[in-house]
């Protein structure tokens, strides 16, 4: 499969991206050595951009990033891409509204993984970014599309962008790989205080009536929205 002109562009900036969305992994400190991958979906095709595998954070360059296709065979690039690209390519292929993928093994995350035990949702962030509970999904091996099967199936039952692979780590979808990514360094600042108010006593849930009102706001309402003066009106 080659690489149409047409799209060349579009995966040069996805390329650069991708790159500079693993910078942001590393500077909240979500990773350690090679670890941890960043992709993005190429709109309108049946590839992605990913990561390519064991290259050091510090030296990585956007050209590294390596483009496959949905089945995750590589169709451009001078490298081997991450060890993590099945899982991220049966995610693209089953959630067709899912732009971005991020895996991480941020400290307090993964601490929830070895558990087993979803994060529950005792804070507002946490209603907000996860619209409850963030869920653990079941250990798979790495290496084909086991944990693409587990994100998708756990996933498939809950409004979180956010899964513990059990006995692994988080993975985190978006709707562009810069989602993903905010949804990575969430999930690791709500793990992390959750673990702390654990330590304090028994921390209160919030109901799910209001669970849901704070995620429709935050999904819908929250930031800056379209102002009507920015509406040129014609004739």
């Amino acid at each position: 499969m080659t690489i149409s002109t047409e799209i060349d562009s579009v995966i040069r900036d996805l390329q650069r991206q991708v790159c500079d969305l693993h910078a942001e992994l590393v500077r909240y400190q979500l990773v350690i050595w090679t670890a941890g991958n960043v992709s993005a979906r190429v709109p309108g095709r049946d590839l992605m951009v990913i990561k390519p595998s064991g290259v050091s954070y510090d030296s990585m360059t956007s050209d590294q990033m390596v483009v496959c296709d949905l089945d995750g065979e590589l169709v451009d690039g001078d490298l081997a891409p991450s060890s993590d690209t099945a899982a991220h390519a049966y995610v693209y292929r089953h959630m067709p509204e899912v732009g971005g993928v991020v895996h991480t093994h941020s400290t307090y995350a993964t601490a929830w993984a070895a558990r087993g035990e979803p994060i529950p949702c005792v804070l507002t962030m946490s209603a907000d970014e996860f619209g409850g509970d963030i869920p653990v999904g079941p250990f798979a091996m790495i290496g084909d599309d086991s944990i693409g099967r587990g994100i998708v199936e756990t996933l498939r039952h809950s409004r979180s962008c956010a899964v513990l692979m059990r006995n692994h780590g988080p993975f985190t979808i978006g709707r562009d790989a810069r989602a993903a990514v905010k949804a990575a360094v969430m999930v690791e600042d709500v793990a992390r205080t959750v673990h702390i108010s654990l330590q304090l006593g028994a921390p209160a849930a919030i109901s799910a009536a209001d669970v849901g009102r704070l995620y429709d706001r935050y999904q819908n309402v929250y930031g800056q929205q379209p102002s009507s003066h920015s509406v040129i009106q014609e004739g």
